[in-house]
């Protein structure tokens, strides 16, 4: 890929957005790219987990707005666009949805408007202590896209999220932490160590009840109690189904930890 890097590492596989001379913003090439990268590792049985992270000083400074406006210009959308109804960060937010594996999003930086909003729509959120985030959109006369105004509100609280939204201003990593937008804080020196720590971690669960747990927490946001308890509960009887249920049985009865391989 030309603005990805991928790395594989004990079942994880690491995304790292490589445009540093433009703090990782977006522009159509990477978004095509990121979109690939998720539902390539979706797809592949080796893969546990996905981190998405930031080449440089930046995790994502969100739109290319200076590339866009040499290329299709402000007022113009692009013929892609015009024939799109999610737009290029809407399918990336789906494609990480839909994704069957855990996606962290490790926050190297800086991560601005389309950038903050990729990361919301990943399953956990680490921070670097010295980064900081914003809605941004407003900051430039724009309204939020990528899924923004769907995670937020479910992270933070309506409330919350509007006054973030409407301010666009910044979000320092301790408040970020404090009012539940990221999972943890990490020193920038050991920011990626202590991310692929926990992340390693997480690849050495069962992947199948992992796979189904996330389909399950996708479902209860648009799905009543009765439904989700019947989706429930045909995603255990599967899983009892697996190796990985007698292994963890037996490790539990052994005493030690379990071994799981995804079948």
């Amino acid at each position: 890929m030309k603005h990805i890097l991928v790395e594989n590492l004990k079942g994880v596989r690491t995304l790292t957005l490589n445009r540093p001379e433009r703090l990782n913003a977006i522009n159509d090439q990477l978004s095509t790219e990121i979109i690939q990268a998720i539902n390539e590792g979706s797809a592949d049985d080796e893969v546990r987990v996905i981190v998405i992270t930031g080449k440089g000083w930046g995790f994502c400074a969100g739109l290319d707005l200076v590339e866009r406006s040499k290329k299709d210009g402000f007022s113009q959308l692009s013929r892609r666009e015009q024939l799109d109804e999610l737009g290029w960060v809407g399918h990336q937010a789906l494609s990480i949805i839909n994704c069957d594996k855990p996606v962290i999003a490790a926050i190297n930086g800086a991560a601005a408007g389309a950038g903050l909003a990729l990361a919301l729509a990943c399953d956990l959120r680490f921070m670097a202590s010295d980064a900081k985030v914003t809605t941004g959109y407003i900051r430039r006369g724009l309204s939020p896209d990528g899924g923004m105004t769907y995670f937020l509100p479910r992270l933070v609280g309506m409330t919350k999220a509007a006054e973030l939204i409407y301010t666009g201003r910044d979000i320092y990593a301790e408040e970020a932490e404090k009012i539940g937008l990221v999972n943890g804080v990490f020193d920038q020196e050991k920011f990626m160590d202590k991310v692929m720590d926990y992340a390693i971690q997480l690849a050495e669960g069962p992947p199948i009840a992992l796979t189904y747990a996330k389909r399950l927490l996708v479902a209860s946001t648009e799905t009543d109690l009765v439904p989700l308890l019947k989706q429930e509960l045909a995603s255990i009887k599967l899983c009892f189904q697996t190796k990985d249920v007698q292994e963890g049985v037996r490790a539990f009865a052994e005493k030690r930890k379990p071994i799981f391989r995804g079948e």
